[in-house]
């Protein structure tokens, strides 16, 4: 077979081929090859095996790349598949107000939190917006990152929320990764509501998602169902309207407390509902009979300092399947660091190496309904791949070096 870029001499292939998603046990099954090497066409993947089989069956076209992975590990590119990386302003001194013991309520109260995000993003423009982001998924990339599901959810009015969508939109079309907009009006209630919270919620479903959709800006509808936010009937109403006019449910659940959250997910088939912290074995028995993947936020919850994880050991058991993503926003994801989350959820989580893994891969691609193309190194998807300078275990050695090499769609576009 014709190939135009090969990685070749690595340790080991982890391709995390196989069913999508893994549950259960499953989710320890990485496919790992043992002195293996990958061949792309193209953007894509057309053969992935050990260095023998290709040295005796893939021809290289002229002027063809070969990156020799020189004893490395090759994993899939990292799927985020819960990220806020497009805003206005800065909230850094919230988290030194933390720091010193301030609560995430009570700095909202004080007018901080995502209200103060919403001001700054509302009088951003969208080349404002386009510029900031840009530098933030240059820093996801250089850590392993190639697609990501990017939220709106800080304008909390048409006009500014349809902005941040478009800025998503030339977003995608100016750098390497991909990327999967999500509509999330349903954010908070802006301050100019808070006295009549239903007006608002009449205002999301009757002319924001009419209008998300109408110039096809977004994928998904989530919704922040929290005590304080958006109630269950009132999220459920949200998700049902955003999936009639072709937004697929995803939903924030159970972060704070036990929201029922979680419940909604099940009852309108969300593909996802995400952070989970304070999920119960009924609803993570549920969520497995209805498909729902949990997309756990580890970094989130350790910034938040809230002083728990989620129970992914608990959800696993329950055939919940797990994926893990950044969640990488102004206020309580100052990562832009899959490896950082894989790490967290290894110390803090009880997941194996293999488990994050899975989670940070073909999982996370699954909860973002990319995986037919991304998450896993088999041939007709993309050759999306990170190579690590050792072993795979290496990535969650916090501050050390340890990518040599991003690619993306067949070519370097970090490292090398």
């Amino acid at each position: 077979m014709l190939a135009d870029f090969v990685v070749r001499n690595a340790r080991e292939v982890i391709t995390c081929a196989g069913p999508v998603p893994r549950r259960g046990i499953a989710q320890q099954d990485v496919a790992a090859i043992p002195r293996g090497a990958v061949a792309g066409l193209d953007g894509r993947i057309v053969f992935c095996g050990t260095q023998e089989e290709c040295d005796r069956g893939v021809s290289l076209r002229e002027n063809a790349l070969v990156l020799d992975a020189a004893g490395g590990t090759l994993v899939p590119g990292f799927v985020d598949p819960h990220t806020h990386a497009v805003y206005a302003g800065d909230r850094r001194a919230e988290l030194r107000r933390r720091l010193a013991g301030a609560t995430y309520a009570e700095i909202a109260a004080a007018g901080g939190g995502i209200i103060s995000t919403v001001r700054a993003t509302r009088e951003a423009s969208e080349d404002d917006l386009v510029a900031s982001a840009s530098r933030r998924f240059d820093e996801m990339l250089r850590c392993g990152t190639t697609t990501a599901e990017v939220k709106s959810g800080y304008g909390l009015e048409t006009a500014s929320e349809l902005k941040m969508l478009r800025a998503v939109r030339r977003l995608a079309a100016s750098q390497p990764m991909d990327l999967v907009p999500t509509f999330l009006g349903a954010h908070e209630i802006p301050a100019e509501y808070r006295d009549r919270r239903d007006a608002y919620v009449d205002l999301l479903v009757s002319e924001m998602i009419p209008a998300v959709a109408a110039e096809g800006l977004a994928e998904w509808c989530d919704v922040f169902c929290e005590t304080g936010v958006f109630t269950p009937e009132e999220s459920r109403r949200i998700l049902l309207a955003g999936l009639a006019a072709g937004l697929r449910p995803r939903i924030h659940a159970d972060e704070l407390a036990a929201s029922g959250g979680s419940g909604v997910a099940a009852d309108v088939g969300a593909r996802s509902a995400d952070h989970l912290l304070f999920v119960d074995p009924a609803s993570a028995a549920r969520m497995a009979e209805r498909g729902v993947v949990a997309t756990l936020l580890p970094s989130a919850a350790f910034y938040l300092k809230i002083g728990r994880f989620a129970p992914a050991r608990m959800l696993m058991d329950h055939g919940v399947p797990v994926a893990l993503a950044t969640d990488i926003n102004p206020g309580g994801g100052f990562s832009p660091s899959m490896p950082f989350a894989i790490t967290l959820a290894c110390f803090g989580m009880r997941m194996t190496l293999e488990e994050a893994l899975v989670a940070a891969t073909v999982n996370a691609a699954y909860a973002v309904a990319r995986e037919r193309s991304v998450g896993s190194l088999e041939v007709g998807k993309a050759m999306d791949a990170v190579l690590v300078d050792g072993e795979a275990v290496d990535l969650i050695r916090v501050g050390a070096p340890a990518i040599r090499a991003v690619i993306k769609n067949g070519r370097v576009v970090a490292g090398g």
